[in-house]
């Protein structure tokens, strides 16, 4: 199959699990669980025909009349073998669909996302305690993509459904920080872990933000390359910029659960150099069997699992993008949830 840990590429609506430190990454224990992903008229009726025949306006009258009949039945016929047949097609393309097209965001989805109030946010605070947190580092320069500063930097891919748990905190989170344009909805492998989780996807999407500039990789599509065993279509490579910052981010220098030979774990996400999330950070399974409407619809609710594992995910990542912003905007930055995730990040969103 497809690993969930790949070698960074180089090259370059408005109202647009447990997690990454385990003994075990996200590509492991997908590829554990992975499976292969592998169309003429009676005489009677004529001028001088038998006695008792008919007048020969009369039989052509009838004649015409069998024509009409006929060619009425051939019709029929005809519509009826067609609208077969687009049955039979979209009822075979439901049937046979091995992956989940990528769509525009319904917008009733993106508002629910986008618009979370504050009171949820502040109660959920980082109570989900399975929720791991973010790996937090000292001393790094702010992180330069595009030559704007600070930056946030998140890699991963639409088959993965550790990315597609995460995806749902990131376009929270973000949104506290700038408008979305461009959402797309998709769904994790149908084959792999946790299939078919359902998500947004990054790919085409922008934030526009006057404090953060987020930019976002979607290396491979949730596309089943025929005949394959879990290989996904590429999608998207890392600028030569963004795969510096992930060669080095992603190292066992800086993550636990980092690499030594240049592969990385999905999803990746770098905010700013300071605050670092390698693989999930909440167990995808809690998601398992919703639509986007079911996940988007249960966020305002802070006695919601989905809430506090996709809100307590969101604050910690709030808070790590406050730090970077150095406390803008003030509204976000000083909320009783990012300032309870920075306490518990040890750091500073102010």
């Amino acid at each position: 199959m497809a690993s969930n840990q790949k070698s960074p590429g180089t090259g370059g609506n408005t109202p647009k699990p447990t997690g990454g430190g385990g003994a075990q990454s996200a590509k492991d224990r997908s590829r554990a669980a992975n499976r292969p992903v592998a169309g003429a008229g009676g005489k009677g009726g004529m001028p001088g025909g038998k006695p008792g025949g008919k007048p020969a306006a009369a039989a052509a009258g009838n004649s015409r009349t069998g024509v009409y009949v006929a060619w009425g039945a051939v019709a029929l016929v005809v519509v009826v073998v067609a609208a077969l047949f687009i049955v039979k097609a979209t009822s075979s393309s439901t049937q046979d669909l091995s992956y989940t097209p990528v769509t525009p965001a319904p917008a009733q989805v993106v508002h629910d996302v986008t618009t979370i109030p504050t009171s949820t946010w502040n109660k959920v605070g980082v109570s989900d305690t399975s929720v791991a947190k973010p790996t937090v580092l000292s001393g790094q320069p702010a992180m330069t993509i595009d030559g704007k500063t600070p930056a946030m930097l998140y890699y991963g891919a639409e088959y993965c459904p550790y990315c597609a748990a995460e995806r749902w905190a990131m376009a929270a989170a973000l949104a506290r920080f700038g408008t979305w344009s461009n959402l797309q909805v998709t769904a994790s492998s149908h084959t792999d872990v946790d299939a078919t989780t359902h998500t947004f996807s990054f790919h085409g999407a922008t934030l526009d933000s006057p404090y953060i500039t987020f930019k976002s990789i979607e290396q491979y599509t949730n596309i089943p390359v025929a005949g394959s065993a879990g290989e996904y279509t590429n999608l998207q490579n890392p600028t030569k910029e963004e795969g510096q910052i992930l060669a080095t981010y992603s190292s066992s220098k800086f993550l636990p659960n980092g690499s030594s030979n240049g592969s990385i774990s999905f999803p990746f996400v770098d905010i700013n150099n300071g605050l670092l999330v390698s693989g999930a950070s909440y167990d995808p399974q809690i998601l398992a069997g919703l639509s986007w409407t079911d996940i988007s619809g249960s966020l305002s609710d802070p006695t919601n699992p989905i809430t506090q594992a996709v809100l307590t995910t969101g604050n910690y990542m709030s808070a790590g993008i406050c730090q970077a912003t150095h406390g803008q905007p003030g509204s976000v930055c000083t909320s009783s949830g990012v300032q309870a995730a920075a306490k518990a990040l040890g750091i500073s969103a102010s």
